[in-house]
């Protein structure tokens, strides 16, 4: 196949030099530039929903340090052709990403800050030969090249290369700032005082965004991307003509994440288009302002799997690219009652919720209402329909992707909060080969945790597991063993005993008992019990689950 997708590229010079496939979201540049009249922009949006693959094609558009022509032959933006001569590689663009700035305190990311400040200084590092430069910008230049500026001077940072900028080239400089709020996202995080990290973290990016942003003369316009817009009075005070761009705008909709056409042409060039029902289950169903769309992120990983195995079975690709705790945090929230709404959210269905995406790091805790809104600008949840307006919204879980890890949080949720008694209680009766009461304990325990119709095996896997962590015994779950793998071997090496489960999802309550007996099956057919040598006593259990309820069998002789 010539079909190759780069998967973690979001260098766009990279991605068209090297051949791989790219969608063409150039339109946007004419629409910032000529449908627009912003002089600065602000898109949020989820992680992995190509924010710094845009912000690097927008720099390699406007850039006047490169030549860019090759790499946009073809794309729709060569088609406004006038455009293009006007604007194409004739203007200074200052980039800089805050992704890399964040750390457990606040020492370490002011210093990883000045560091990606310093590696901006050291890729222009030769206008500051300049003799137009003004000789005590100079000397700020090489302090930040050397990170040995003052406050004040990374503070005034950008605007400081701005200048110099404006004065080698005679042009105003468009100002490029990728992942802008990530060091306030983790300061949040690792903050434990009212006025400790994060009030000297946004001290900060306040200074540096004011200076750069606030009636500066060198500026032409500001792209400015992130996943949450930080509430304008808290950060972008003082600015003029600010625009902001998040998932629930009909602006710019269609140019983060893959429309339907889009993956279908992607499908065909990849000659992979038997895939589409998985890869819509699993990757679309996001909806941002009117558009409908895939996560890029999942869609490019699960592309460049399928290149190589057609039959590949989808993953889950992006819960480990985001933080998850903010959903643990909701659930655990008992001031909040949210149970009932995560188990309509987790039987896909909706809920209505009051929706902001003006927000502030420090706060985003206070209500539950700033919570949802969180979950919505993350991508945790979507709007439920491309046409609702207002702030009143309709949300949903958008796919089987996002559903898997709502279900990871339920489980571990459960894990957390287990009642070590009937814990204690469920494996009393699984020693005494009492399957009746091993059922009732493990049905209680399902009662406990937020319930939702539409389970899988893995889920009740899930659950089975981690009923048994935590209570001294060694547990294993689908590991080798005989001929298959057991979903559970709990072992108790000091009494030299052990037990395997093989459970089974029914999909009717009348066929739990059968269930069990092919559970039971599985174990005989597949010598699970074998290689366990040494041990006096293995117990081998079927369990059958059925929603909220559980049926354990004992298989006889053991």
């Amino acid at each position: 196949m010539d079909f190759k997708v780069g998967v973690g590229k979001s260098d766009f010079r990279e991605v068209r030099e090297s051949g791989n496939y790219y969608v063409d979201k150039t339109e946007l540049i004419y629409e910032l530039v000529h449908d627009t009249d912003n002089k600065i922009t602000l898109f949020t949006r989820p992680r992995r929903f190509g924010k710094t693959l845009m912000i690097s094609m927008i720099e390699n558009f406007f850039s006047i340090r490169k030549k860019s022509g090759h790499i946009f032959e073809g794309l729709a933006i060569t088609e406004h052709e006038d455009f293009c001569k006007d604007w194409m590689n004739q203007y200074p663009v200052l980039f800089i990403s805050f992704k890399d700035a964040e750390a457990d305190e606040f020492e370490v990311a002011y210093a990883k800050l000045k560091n990606v400040i310093a590696d901006v200084c050291k890729g222009i590092s030769d206008i500051g030969l300049e003799k137009k430069i003004n000789s005590f910008d100079v000397e700020i230049f090489n302090r930040l090249q050397a990170q040995t500026g003052t406050d004040a001077d990374v503070q005034n940072a950008l605007k400081t290369i701005m200048r110099m900028m404006n004065a080698v080239y005679g042009r105003k400089v468009i100002l490029l700032i990728d992942e802008y709020d990530v060091p306030l996202a983790r300061a949040s995080e690792k903050d434990t005082s009212k006025n400790g990290y994060y009030s000297k973290m946004l001290d900060v990016i306040r200074g540096l965004m004011s200076t750069a942003l606030k009636d500066n003369e060198f500026l032409q316009f500001a792209v400015i991307t992130g996943c949450l817009r930080i509430a304008k009075e808290s950060i972008f005070t003082g600015t003029n003509n600010f625009a902001s761009y998040s998932v629930t705008d009909k602006n710019f909709s269609q140019y983060f994440g893959f429309t339907n056409e889009e993956v279908d042409r992607m499908l065909v060039a990849a000659d992979r288009t038997a895939r589409k029902d998985t890869i819509q289950e699993w990757y679309d169903g996001y909806v941002f302002g009117n558009s409908y769309v895939y996560c890029p992120w999942d869609v490019i990983n699960f592309l460049s799997e399928l290149r190589k195995y057609p039959d590949a079975r989808p993953k889950n690709y992006w819960k480990n690219t985001s933080h998850n705790g903010i959903l643990l945090t909701f659930v655990k929230r008992t001031d909040f009652k949210v149970k009932g709404k995560f188990e309509i959210l987790l039987n896909n269905g909706t809920i209505t919720q009051t929706i902001t995406d003006g927000l502030t790091y420090d706060t985003l805790h206070s209500s539950e209402d700033n919570l949802w809104s969180v979950l919505l600008m993350t991508g945790y949840i979507t709007k439920a329909d491309a046409g609702e307006e207002g702030e009143a919204v309709s949300l949903k879980i958008p796919n089987r992707e996002i559903a898997s890890i709502f279900e990871d949080t339920v489980v571990k949720l459960f894990k957390e909060t287990i009642d070590t008694d009937m814990q204690k209680s469920m494996m009393e009766a699984f020693w005494n080969k009492d399957a009746k009461e091993a059922g009732r304990t493990l049905s209680e325990l399902l009662w406990k945790t937020i319930s939702y119709n539409d389970y899988h095996e893995d889920y009740y896997h899930a659950f089975l597991a981690g009923a048994f962590v935590g209570i001294g015994y060694e547990v294993e779950s689908n590991k080798e063993k005989g001929l298959g793998r057991p979903d559970i071997l709990l072992k108790d090496e000091d009494n030299r005993r052990a037990i395997i489960i093989e459970a089974k999802k029914s999909e009717k309550e009348a066929e739990m008992d059968k269930d069990c007996d092919e559970a039971i099956d599985q174990i005989i057919s597949g010598k699970y019990a074998e290689g366990l040598y040494g041990y006096e006593q293995i117990l081998c259990y079927g369990v059958a689950f059925f929603q909220k309820q559980a049926k354990v069998k004992l298989l006889s002789g053991k």
